[in-house]
């Protein structure tokens, strides 16, 4: 049995544009690594998967499948997996949301989901953190950038409410509905605490000195994903496989770790524009194969216990942040980065690498968008198909063909051997 490199470049595919020459980023990048991977390997396209009412695809259920995991039956919701990846601790009972600083008129109308993907938040969230209503204590606490987690503690509550994030500017905030009836109180409480966060953040002296100089204030706490945390099936259970992750973002440790992966910490690995990506991909190498010292014992690696991995999930992000802000330049400026470090990686001997994405993200709709998206699967004894360039449409003529997000793990095992 091979090990395996499985890595997703978040928000990789996109639409082809007319800035540049009718090509992706993916497709107008030189990435003459991902392409030896693709000419010596084989190709295909992966539809992400997302949820019916869901207008496009999102991360956290889009990865669950990608790891076989059908969301159907063991998605959490966002707010459990971004908790996890914090390190915060949930009770049981707790309902976890996902949490953006956004900014909002007085009419409480949507004016920048992100705030100008404000990062210094800690002073913002203490003047919330800990704030009690009926009984139900509301804990915030920081994750990556402008994002933070929210926590409600107390007795009878429930996940099933509505998002607060419409998801576009211009639009009023949404108030938070119950979608049971059991899940009223939580709803109730919920309002009320998002109401009081206001008037404290439109107030707070950090937002007056972003106004004064002409930056977006941090006036509003959009909360989405309310979930609530139970056991699932490991990843070593189901596959038999030994798995840690190299990752950034809160979101894909806490998605990991809930599926049992050991997290590998990497110094500079921020999830942002400027992450270690020479050290992400250095540690992959580590882990799967841990270097021997001189008096024949294993070197101290750069984690915390020494232990024997044969699958390794390596998260990079972002690609999908840039192409959010429509920096679609600078996507395939960063994609050339990915590719360039790469490079530690390619000539691991028995061991599988596979690449994707967890979903497309459009530069020009800056947002998420449900196009198909790239996948390569590399092993030495791999018969190589007539893909000879990793992109989204060099990739529909690989062997692999189409396949569900779902079906991806299916593949990956089939050429584990």
């Amino acid at each position: 049995m091979k090990k395996i490199v499985f890595i997703i470049i978040d928000g990789l595919s996109d639409k082809p544009l007319v800035q540049l020459g009718k090509k992706t980023p993916l497709e107008a990048a030189k990435t003459p690594n991902l392409d030896w991977l693709a000419e010596n390997g084989i190709c295909g396209q992966v539809q992400p998967f997302q949820f019916s009412w869901q207008r496009f695809p999102e991360s956290d259920a889009a990865h669950l499948a990608l790891f076989g995991y059908d969301p159907q039956k063991y998605y959490l919701g966002r707010g459990v997996y971004e908790a996890a990846g914090i390190g915060a601790y949930l009770r049981r009972g707790d309902v976890a949301l996902r949490v953006n600083f956004a900014t909002v008129d007085k009419n409480l109308k949507l004016k920048n989901r992100r705030a100008g993907r404000i990062s210094e938040t800690q002073s913002l969230i203490n003047s919330l953190d800990g704030r009690k209503i009926n009984g139900v204590k509301f804990l915030l606490k920081k994750s990556l950038s402008y994002r933070a987690v929210l926590i409600l503690r107390g007795k009878n509550l429930s996940k099933e409410i509505t998002d607060g994030d419409p998801h576009e500017t211009g639009k009023k905030v949404l108030r938070i509905k119950p979608k049971i009836k059991k899940a009223e109180f939580t709803a109730k409480v919920l309002n009320e605490f998002l109401e009081r966060a206001y008037l404290v953040l439109k107030n707070h002296p950090f937002n007056k000195k972003r106004k004064k100089r002409g930056l977006p204030v941090a006036n509003y706490l959009l909360v989405r994903g309310a979930g609530q945390f139970k056991k699932i099936p490991s990843f070593k259970k189901r596959y038999k496989l030994s798995a840690a992750c190299v990752a950034g973002g809160p979101l894909y440790k806490g998605i990991a770790k809930i599926l049992g992966m050991d997290l590998i910490k990497v110094r500079g690995a921020t999830g942002l524009l400027n992450t270690n990506l020479k050290g992400k991909f250095s540690a992959v190498k580590k882990a799967l194969y841990p270097v021997k010292s001189a008096k024949g014992g294993a070197a101290k690696p750069q984690f915390n216990r020494v232990k024997k991995y044969n699958f390794l999930f390596c998260h990079i992000k972002a690609a999908d942040s840039l192409a959010e802000d429509g920096n679609f330049r600078a996507k395939k400026e960063f994609i050339e980065k990915i590719d360039k470090n790469l490079k530690p990686i390619l000539q691991l001997k028995n061991t599988l690498i596979v690449v994707t994405a967890d979903h497309s993200t459009c530069s020009n709709l800056k947002r998420h968008c449900s196009l198909p998206v790239p996948v390569l699967i590399y092993g030495s004894k791999i018969k190589p198909d007539k893909a000879a360039k990793f992109s989204e449409r060099a990739c529909q003529k690989g062997r692999l063909g189409k396949m569900k997000g779902l079906d991806l793990m299916k593949k990956v095992l089939l050429y584990n051997h």
